[in-house]
């Protein structure tokens, strides 16, 4: 199956002039930062949120991590993010120089915390040199509940820790690094991403957070509350 070059990933350092000249060309997703740590939240957020569901394109919401507190940066981050049953959740997975790289373990914890509370998975943005490092060849790893996002500015697709199967979404550059195209009307330079199959596929992925149809979400638990228990490189992605 062939690559669908149709999904963008924004934050306030992206000047946008037109979601709807954007989905003209072919975009049908965008990915934008919502929070970094327990406090920073990104100010562009609900504007260009509003903006680009009007315009007719999906809509998810990521997370820069940083080191400590996971279940604050749980919180911070589904609140601000105030997620619809049809958006997107990433944790972005990086080096932290400023506050600190979150390691496996509260990665893991991340994602498990977030999947318990909006009863789907959550997506996992990371580069392949960093994740290749942190994760090794570990065939079980709690992050492997998440679809895998990698970036690699390079003409050939990233390879995939042993713990997935395959990735999902390829960042193959951030505006002036990596393949053409670069930009995209309506915005300019940008941090562009295709996505492993078809439009119908990358539609069931928005929809359930997995890439099969067939799948039962569990319920939500309300945001804000955790649930009772049953059983660059990328500089600019993280500066404020």
């Amino acid at each position: 199956m062939g690559l669908l070059n149709a999904i963008i990933d924004l934050s306030h350092h992206n000047t946008v002039t037109s979601f709807a000249d954007a989905k003209a060309a072919g975009v049908v997703g965008v990915i934008h930062k919502a929070t970094q740590g327990t406090e920073f939240t990104d100010a562009t957020y609900d504007q260009h949120r509003a903006a680009a569901k009007g315009a007719g394109l999906l809509w998810g919401a990521y997370h820069f991590a940083r080191r400590g507190d996971i279940p604050g940066q749980v919180d911070h981050f589904l609140s601000v993010a105030n997620l619809s049953p049809d958006e997107l959740v990433v944790l972005d997975f990086e080096p932290n120089s400023t506050e600190g790289t979150m390691s496996l373990g509260e990665a893991e914890r991340f994602i498990t915390l977030v999947q318990q509370r909006i009863g789907r998975p959550p997506g996992l943005y990371s580069g392949q040199s960093f994740l290749t490092d942190v994760v090794g060849k570990k065939t079980t790893t709690a992050l492997a509940q998440a679809w895998l996002w990698m970036a690699r500015f390079a003409s050939i697709p990233p390879t995939p820790p042993p713990a997935w199967q395959d990735f999902a979404l390829w960042q193959y550059t951030d505006g002036n690094v990596g393949m053409q195209p670069h930009q995209v009307l309506g915005i300019g330079r940008c941090d562009r991403d295709k996505f492993n199959g078809d439009e119908t596929t990358l539609r069931t992925l928005w929809s359930n957070g997995t890439l099969r149809q067939d799948v039962t979400l569990a319920p939500r638990a309300p945001v804000g509350k955790a649930p009772v228990m049953a059983v660059r490189r990328k500089k600019r992605r993280g500066s404020r």
